[in-house]
């Protein structure tokens, strides 16, 4: 797959219209609040989470950047999977499957159509800055993945971490939103701001 921008942003796990991940209408409260406060967000309502998910992607992802999705786009039926793409300015569009794209998977009414490419796995190799870095993109967070030894990111969702829990050994990253600290996608030069530094896994002798 060739990018036509070097304007490339990764978010995960969006959960548009999820109801149960809204603070303030989630039926998960069993009782002890702080785990409430952690598997959750700071919303009163569906409207005002969906208002921000929205905007803080179209106020950072210009019309003609990409957009690397790492799965779990929307929830609340067939439909919230279109009324969430129509609100993103962004025409290019990767998705990556998460475990709850199953309507997307499927392709009814041939929705795959919404989004330039969707798959459950990729890698990619992207030049920033006259640098080439390899990416190895999926929902799931691997722990041994194709290149670590020198220096590929695994970029993943799923697991929707936070602060330095982000990071996995070697240079992997949970890019989801509910770990972004604003709230927003990453811009690529963050992610590498934020995994060069990080020294790359070493292969078991086993997995080679």
């Amino acid at each position: 797959m060739k990018l036509t921008s070097s304007n490339i942003w990764f978010t995960s796990d969006t959960h548009y219209s999820h109801t149960n991940i809204c603070r303030g209408v989630s039926n998960w409260n069993n009782g002890n609040e702080a785990d409430f406060a952690e598997s959750t967000r700071d919303f009163a309502d569906l409207e005002s989470m969906n208002s921000a998910i929205v905007a803080n992607i179209n106020n950072c992802v210009d019309e003609n950047d990409w957009l690397i999705h790492c799965g779990d786009w929307s929830f609340g039926g067939f439909d919230k999977i279109e009324e969430f793409r129509e609100q993103i300015n962004c025409k290019n569009i990767v998705l990556i499957l998460g475990n709850h794209d199953h309507h997307i998977q499927n392709n009814k009414n041939n929705v795959q159509k919404l989004f330039t490419h969707v798959a459950h796995y990729e890698e990619m190799n992207i030049t920033n800055k006259s640098n080439k870095q390899r990416l190895i993109l999926c929902h799931y967070p691997i722990i041994s993945w194709n290149n670590m030894n020198i220096g590929a990111f695994m970029i993943h969702g799923h697991q929707h971490l936070k602060g330095d829990c982000r990071f996995g050994e070697g240079k992997r990253m949970d890019i989801g939103m509910c770990g972004s600290p604003e709230f927003r996608p990453y811009h690529l030069d963050e992610i590498i701001e934020y995994l060069h530094a990080r020294p790359s896994r070493e292969r078991h002798p086993r997995e080679k």
